[in-house]
């Protein structure tokens, strides 16, 4: 009986005691398991991170494409009204110009009030073109400019300086700085020397 019991308590120890493999096997299993779960999560995070950027990307496109399409159209009607503003100027100009011509077919039309409507007309004229950026070029006395005149003739002349313009056949004009018409001018140059047959001899 005794030998029976200790057989029974020896199979009993040796059931209850697990080997070092099994030991082992535990704790590899349950941190794959964590592992796992962990993997997930980031898996999730990550894929939830994507469709926010796509989102984002989706929505920066089309406000992208919006903008383009807003500025194209803002371009396009720039170019197609870009004078609308000089020509409302304008308009005041054709006005008195329109009413000096009807003034001037009257055949008892007062000449002295023609030249007067015609001088205002001319400054109102002035005005607007300054108003929107345009200057005339009048070089009369001034020395000669390259860049906004072109010399038409040159003249022989001793009362003024070289290079200087002694007279303007047509007026030019710039537009903010950029030459539009250069200046038509008559340029002076020293007179060339002669000699006497006197001082010849």
């Amino acid at each position: 009986d005794q030998s029976d019991k200790t057989a029974a308590t020896q199979v009993e120890t040796s059931e209850s005691q697990a080997t070092p493999e099994e030991t082992l096997e535990q704790p590899v299993a349950e941190a794959t398991q964590a592992n796992a779960e962990e993997l997930t999560r980031l898996l999730e995070d990550a894929r939830n991170k994507a469709d926010d950027n796509w989102d984002q990307l989706m929505r920066a496109r089309a406000e992208m494409d919006n903008l383009r399409k807003r500025n194209q159209g803002d371009l396009e009607n720039a170019h197609k009204f870009a004078l609308e503003k000089f020509s409302q100027d304008l308009l005041q100009v054709w006005d008195s110009l329109e009413l000096g011509h009807q003034a001037a077919l009257d055949e008892n039309a007062d000449v002295d009030k023609l030249r007067e409507g015609t001088e205002l007309t001319l400054k109102l004229l002035v005005n607007v073109m300054e108003k929107n950026g345009i200057q005339q070029i009048d070089p009369d006395g001034e020395p000669f400019n390259p860049d906004y005149h072109q010399a038409m003739s040159i003249q022989e002349r001793d009362d003024v300086q070289p290079n200087t313009v002694v007279a303007v056949v047509q007026k030019g004009y710039v537009l903010n700085g950029r030459l539009l018409r250069p200046a038509m001018v008559m340029v002076a140059k020293a007179k060339t020397p002669t000699t006497s047959i006197d001082e010849q001899a």
